[in-house]
């Protein structure tokens, strides 16, 4: 059946390709060289209100199916380059109250048996597993404490071979059913994954299962999510859950979870993401303070990380190749000063590119720059002005983030200016969470914030002053849509990259309510490698006019 789905898979994506090449051929699809783009703002579609409420602990989608240590909740993750990947699962049950006691992790083995043939899993890895626990300092909470995780890294894997699997531990015996993934092609300016599925924002409701649903439907090769992912933090430890904590919960002694969502999160991504790799990046849903102020130890337990590969000492940081692509994952929720570790990291990641090997670079973090809604409007400036320099000097390509609960795609942009060599920056935090779609936009009468309150309450800081020069000088918000927002909308949805060659790629966003195979927005991003070399000088190159 494995080999059956892929070949129809290949047939899907082929199809695919011949209709938007020939799209491109008669003049449909636009590209950034037709740029800068005026700006548009599709108008809210009032009929549709998606179904943003949250799937009960009943739905079969999100309920143990396993019994004893049989593994669950199992995903597949990047390294750093396409000969390594990591197996993720969970054995054992979770346990929730006031009297819990940790599973120990050393009485089950994390093993990986692989191969190239469905009955003949002939290699063999070992890795390592741990628990993480939430726990509460306040009488009438709920304390938690999670099954067995378990990482595993795959290594000597030839690129863009499909490999077969099974995780667990075979001498209680308790092994998985078989799965399979495909490793990414080689690094090199000709190979690229065919589709890259980008969300963000996701939680667990009946709008996230539509999402899902039709990213499957694209068949992607790889998936980013952009932070945010099951939402355990708008609930009580006893879990009652509100679409918005702080107005329901206001007199909660600590900003509660209840961590059972990961769970269920875990179980519904399985389908997905146990066959296509995931590769996480942290956002402020997953910051979940508990006792003695510790903070994302559902993040970094949960999930597998090529930080030690890509010299990283951090989960909220890392990067990795997809054939000639370089990401980098950055932390918007962790020092990103100049002095900080994560600044000199990216530094030092960003000078070891080779753009001959990996013509495109995409940096990829939770709270967007250049998000015009009123919704965290310039929240994550703080952050902007310590890095954007470093990655406009390396030429980052493509930016992608969330947290905005709309979409949104940038014109390319330097330093809030119209520049052919900076990035186009894409907000994609419009996967179907509970909190439900960003409407309004800052430029837009009454809607401006106040600069006072636009600081991340995380971080800290403020760096979000009035604008000094153009348009909106002396001001803190444009009274228009800013020239650097291309598009703007508010759907739920997900988007698609296909790198095509070493200078075009073609982005899609789908929105859930259309047809499959209809996109919300649609633009071939062009490098211009010749005109905006790695390290292009600083002075900003405006446009021309005309």
């Amino acid at each position: 059946m494995g080999s059956v789905s892929v070949s129809l898979n290949i047939a899907v994506l082929f199809v695919s390709v011949v209709i938007l090449t020939l799209s491109f051929v008669n003049g449909a699809i636009p590209t950034t060289l037709d740029g800068p783009f005026k700006p548009v703002t599709v108008p809210l579609d009032k009929s549709f209100r998606g179904h943003a409420i949250d799937l009960p602990d009943t739905d079969p989608r999100v309920q143990r199916t396993v019994q004893g240590l049989k593994p669950e909740q199992i995903s597949v993750s990047l390294s750093t380059n396409h000969d390594s990947v990591w197996i993720s699962w969970v054995t054992g049950e979770f346990q929730i109250g006031d009297d819990i006691k940790p599973l120990d992790p050393k009485t089950v083995g994390s093993v990986v048996r692989y191969g190239v043939m469905r009955f003949a899993l002939r290699h063999r890895a070992m890795g390592h597993s741990l628990v993480y626990s939430q726990l509460y300092p306040f009488q009438g909470l709920q304390n938690y404490t999670s099954g067995i995780i378990h990482h595993v890294r795959l290594t000597g894997l030839e690129p863009n071979t499909l490999y077969y699997y099974q995780c667990g531990d075979p001498s209680i015996p308790e092994m998985s059913d078989v799965y399979y993934f495909r490793t990414m092609p080689i690094s090199g300016p000709r190979s690229y994954p065919r589709r890259i599925g980008v969300v963000g924002d996701l939680g667990l409701t009946y709008n996230t299962t539509s999402t899902i649903g039709h990213l499957m439907r694209n068949h992607p090769d790889l998936v980013l999510v952009v932070g945010d992912a099951s939402y355990a933090n708008l609930y009580l430890t006893n879990g009652t859950g509100a679409d918005c904590y702080s107005c329901s919960f206001s007199n909660s002694p600590i900003h509660e979870t209840y961590q059972p969502r990961w769970d269920y999160w875990g179980r519904f991504m399985q389908p997905l993401v146990s066959k296509v790799p995931i590769m996480m990046i942290e956002g402020n849903h997953e910051i979940e303070e508990q006792v003695e102020k510790q903070t994302f130890a559902a993040y970094s337990a949960r999930f597998a990380f090529p930080s030690e590969e890509s010299g990283s000492s951090s989960t909220f940081y890392y990067s990795f190749n997809a054939g000639g692509i370089h990401f980098v994952m950055l932390g918007g929720y962790t020092n990103y000063n100049k002095s900080g570790d994560q600044y000199r990291w990216l530094k030092k990641d960003l000078a070891k590119v080779d753009r001959k090997v990996t013509p495109w670079l995409v940096a990829t973090w939770h709270p967007p720059w250049y998000s015009t809604y009123t919704a965290h409007y310039r929240e994550a400036e703080c952050m902007r002005v310590a890095m954007e320099e470093l990655l406009y000097k390396y030429g980052v390509d493509i930016v992608f983030n969330g947290h905005v609960h709309a979409y949104e795609r940038s014109n390319r942009v330097y330093n809030y200016s119209l520049d052919p060599c900076g990035p186009v920056h894409i907000t994609v935090g419009d996967g179907g969470n509970r909190e439900k779609m960003a409407i309004t936009h800052a430029d837009e009468p009454g809607n401006c914030p106040k600069p006072s309150t636009t600081p991340d309450k995380f971080m800290g800081g403020f760096c979000a002053f009035n604008f000094t020069s153009g348009p909106a000088a002396g001001k803190f918000c444009w009274d228009r849509q800013p020239d650097y927002s291309a598009y703007r909308e508010s759907s739920f949805g997900h988007g698609i990259l296909e790198v095509k060659n070493e200078t075009h790629a073609l982005w899609t966003w789908h929105r859930n309510q259309d047809a499959y195979g209809t996109t919300g927005d649609m633009v071939y991003i062009v490098r211009q490698p010749d005109r905006c070399p790695v390290e292009p000088e600083l002075t900003p190159r405006f446009f021309r006019e005309g």
